[in-house]
């Protein structure tokens, strides 16, 4: 059986997914921290991107060696695999990293067809961006926060394609952040506007 691509992100009310760090904190609880952490339980490998893996290497490293009350996620972090996607040479010094070698569809379908476990994103959203177009991606974990931030790149640019998904579950936290999780949608809806009048007629 095929290992399963997952991602999760912290995605604002209108669609922002950019520095987080700025308006996501304040709706941070038990909830959220518990469902971060359940994304990774089944996880053996990680996908990033270049930013998302230097912000990421530059913090938790440092919370594992610090031994705080995340210092067993930090090290559940440092355990994994950790592939990065960067058009740049990459000199690691976060322990079990590599740089991929190859686009992002080519080593995601070859990890697929590897025996191990999950494979999980946090962030990243140019490597989700690819995977979602490729087909690629099949559980997208968004935490959608309830404020506009008004500024900074969304999840989806303009212009390209679209990517039908089909919702697979929804749970509303105390903050009133809600976790929405998609999946591809294979058989998404047809008709158009003839028939949803006809509809609305009956």
């Amino acid at each position: 059986m095929p290992r399963k691509i997952t991602a999760s992100l912290f995605i604002s009310l209108d669609g922002v997914v950019e520095a987080p760090d700025q308006w996501h904190f304040p709706y941070f609880n038990d909830e959220m921290g518990a469902t971060v952490d359940a994304g990774l339980t089944t996880a053996d490998v990680m996908l990033f991107g270049r930013r998302t893996y230097d912000s990421f290497a530059g913090a938790w490293p440092g919370r594992e060696a610090a031994g705080g009350e995340d210092a067993g996620f930090a090290k559940k972090l440092g355990d994994m695999r950790k592939i990065v996607f960067s058009r740049s040479r990459l000199a690691p010094e976060w322990r079990n990293t590599e740089q991929a070698r190859g686009d992002v569809a080519e080593v995601a379908a070859a990890l697929k067809d590897e025996p191990g476990g999950d494979i999980a994103l946090s962030g990243s959203v140019s490597v989700v961006r690819q995977l979602l177009a490729a087909g690629l991606l099949d559980e997208l974990h968004l935490l959608v926060h309830p404020v506009a931030v008004r500024r900074g790149m969304r999840l989806f640019d303009e212009g390209e394609p679209s990517i039908p998904l089909r919702l697979l579950m929804s749970r509303t936290f105390t903050t009133g952040v809600l976790h929405l999780v998609y999946g591809p949608d294979t058989a998404p809806p047809t008709g158009g506007y003839e028939e949803a009048v006809a509809t609305l007629g009956e």
